[in-house]
């Protein structure tokens, strides 16, 4: 890739990482249970999956994908399904304690979720639609989209798990706790409206 390329794909990155998304509810949701230190495993995981995901798409793997229609509804489904679980087990929680057994999605986790979340899907092969050129070996493209998205997400996420972190004070009363958790889950679930339309 050139520089000119690099630049604009780090934009690229950076937007799609910091605006609204599964993944930056649960980051924040990590942050406001565990502080932004418990946090980091989490925000680890979601850099890395994203890396790894647009990694194996630039790779050839989103073509697989995106040929088989039956495949790509599944993870469609499996995707909504578990964004839905998510958002009411975000909805339901009660007010914000500082036990030690209060453990925000952890770095596998955080990982792994990347290849589920239709958010991540939508923004790998959109970028790698855009920004593979044939005229570069596509494992160089692929390491460069890769360590590219990763230094992008890594500080785009972290402004929401510092969110999460900041109004953690804020939800260790009961009331304030349950509407921000409502918030939380309604966020997440409204996001399952672009896998189903």
């Amino acid at each position: 890739m050139t520089l000119e390329q690099s630049i604009a794909f780090l934009i690229f990155a950076v937007v799609a990482a910091i605006t609204p998304g599964p993944s930056n509810v649960m980051l924040a949701a990590a942050g406001s249970v565990a502080g932004v230190l418990r946090g980091l495993p989490c925000l680890i995981g979601v850099s890395l999956g994203m890396g790894t995901l647009i990694f194996a798409v630039a790779l050839g793997l989103g073509q697989v994908v995106l040929a088989h229609a039956a495949i790509l509804q599944a993870l469609n489904w499996i995707g909504a399904a578990f964004l839905l679980w998510l958002a009411w087990k975000i909805a339901s929680s009660g007010a914000m304690t500082a036990t030690a057994s209060d453990e925000p999605v952890g770095l596998l986790s955080a990982a792994l979720f990347q290849w589920i979340n239709p958010k991540a899907w939508l923004v790998v092969t959109s970028a790698a639609g855009t920004y593979l050129t044939a005229d570069a070996g596509a494992l160089a493209q692929a390491v460069s989209l890769a360590l590219l998205f990763v230094a992008a997400a890594l500080p785009s996420g972290f402004v929401w798990l510092a969110f999460g972190a900041s109004v953690h004070r804020l939800l260790r009363a009961p009331r304030a706790a349950r509407l921000f958790n409502i918030a939380m889950g309604l966020c997440l679930a409204a996001s399952v409206a672009f896998i189903i339309w």
